[in-house]
């Protein structure tokens, strides 16, 4: 069992900059972040996949594409998401995800995909 904890949300003025970490207590290997707004689906924001080559993989969602980036630091088990040029549409409760088994990076926008989730931290960008 992988338990993860969220932390790093607020309320910010669009254009203002956020990072969210999200700390686990055990090894995973592939990560991601998702966000789900009132109203509308839950959507993949970005993952970070560990490959066979030791190194890693990372994804995004075309909306956050250069504004956000995902990382994670093994040491400190925690997988972060530095959030720039903040605008309204990010306003969401961002939820950790963690998955051990590989399915492909294809298919890394997709809830289902993995077994462990934290509990979400609100994340508000006002106009």
């Amino acid at each position: 069992q992988v338990h993860m904890v969220e932390s790093g949300g607020d309320s910010v003025q669009a254009g203002g900059s956020l990072r969210l970490s999200c700390t686990y207590t055990s090894t995973v290997y592939h990560m991601a972040w998702f966000r789900q707004a009132p109203g509308k689906e839950r959507e993949g924001v970005a993952a970070i996949y560990r490959i066979d080559t030791g190194g890693q993989s990372t994804y995004y969602a075309d909306s956050v594409k250069g504004r956000f980036i995902i990382s994670r630091d093994n040491a400190k088990n925690t997988v972060y998401l530095q959030m720039d040029s903040l605008e309204p549409d990010d306003t969401a409760m961002y939820y950790c995800a963690a998955e051990n088994k590989y399915s492909g990076g294809g298919v890394w926008y997709r809830g289902e995909e993995y077994k462990y989730w934290g509990q979400g931290t609100q994340v508000t960008v006002s106009s």
